[in-house]
């Protein structure tokens, strides 16, 4: 083992990238055992984290890091132009890991999970929003506190979104190549049986696949299932805690 490891240190011996740990993720590549690895190792430095969302091909403009307020802002983030899919709003503020975390979501979970359900690719997906300097909206019956003023009623930044620091994308919708419009809202299953309701219904299977898929490349995804403040929508974060509810 001691010969192994001198002899790839020192370049005797070449690891191929898809199985050398400390290689640059390559985005497009397919996943692997040390997919996650590299994700993660990618997304926690900011120079890594752009020089692997480069490698996507999206289209992005760099933005200006941003202090808007206590717990708001956003630091190596761009705004998302051009996408392998359509964004529905357009260009949404994305902090660099989400940026790739999405790309990543989009060519290796939810392209897969729409041609195996319905034989053609998502051309475009809505969302509800990426940045906002707003508190964790928990359900309550309170508004998240979107609107408040940070200089003369400060909110608590221990209960800050992860969508403050544009580290949170809300997926509720996708439309397929045919124009066929599937909403989260109206296609994940209700019924307390709904894995066996879903088994003939490739809309709900779509989206429990979207979602499954999800969890794989954020570190916090929340879908229905989790609380009625998501029954329209897919939160998706990088940063946070991890979760896949």
């Amino acid at each position: 083992m001691a010969a192994a490891g001198w002899a790839v240190g020192t370049g005797a011996v070449e690891i191929p990238e898809r199985f050398d740990p400390w290689a640059p993720l390559d985005p497009k590549a397919p996943p692997d055992w040390l997919t996650g690895f590299k994700l993660a190792r990618a997304r926690a430095e900011p120079a890594r984290c752009l020089a692997a969302l480069e490698r996507t091909g999206m289209q992005y403009d760099l933005l200006p890091d941003r202090e808007t307020g206590p717990g708001c802002g956003f630091q190596n983030a761009v705004r998302l132009r051009s996408a392998g899919v359509r964004l529905n709003p357009a260009a949404p503020s994305l902090s660099c890991p989400m940026a790739l975390s999405f790309f990543m979501w989009e060519t290796h979970a939810l392209q897969p999970a729409a041609e195996q359900r319905f034989g053609q690719p998502v051309v475009a997906v809505e969302h509800l929003g990426s940045y906002a300097c707003r508190n964790i909206n928990r359900g309550e019956g309170a508004p998240p506190d979107a609107g408040r003023s940070a200089s003369t009623n400060p909110a608590p930044q221990a209960s800050r979104s992860r969508h403050a620091t544009a580290n949170a994308l809300d997926i509720a919708g996708l439309t397929l190549a045919d124009g066929r419009r599937i909403t989260v809202l109206q296609g994940w299953p209700r019924e307390a049986v709904a894995d066996t309701a879903a088994a003939d219904n490739p809309t709900a299977l779509l989206l429990r696949d979207a979602h499954r898929g999800a969890c794989r490349f954020f570190d916090g995804v929340l879908g229905p299932d989790y609380n009625a403040v998501h029954r329209d929508h897919f939160h998706l974060e990088t940063g946070g805690y991890t979760m896949c509810r």
